[in-house]
């Protein structure tokens, strides 16, 4: 199962898929990826940064939406000042 995390003002947006079920051609799993991609992809744009995290390992940086992670959170664009 694959979860993608977007921090915000509102606390932490989610969607989830089941990796397996996409790649079987699930209609319902392939939309949720494409959903997951959608938003990634947005936030990347707006100049968020992705992390692939999980358990036991520190957090690595990505570019580009990985189907196959546990979870993956999107920092947004932080502007200080």
């Amino acid at each position: 199962m694959g979860m993608l995390r977007v921090l915000s003002q509102r606390g932490d947006d989610t969607v989830t898929w089941n990796s397996e079920k996409a790649e079987q051609g699930d209609p319902e799993a392939v939309a949720a990826v494409r959903e997951a991609e959608r938003i990634f992809a947005e936030t990347r744009a707006r100049g968020g940064t992705a992390y692939v995290v999980g358990r036991e390992r520190p957090p690595v940086q990505i570019e580009q939406f990985d189907p196959q992670a546990d979870q993956i959170v999107m920092v947004p664009r932080v502007i200080g000042g």
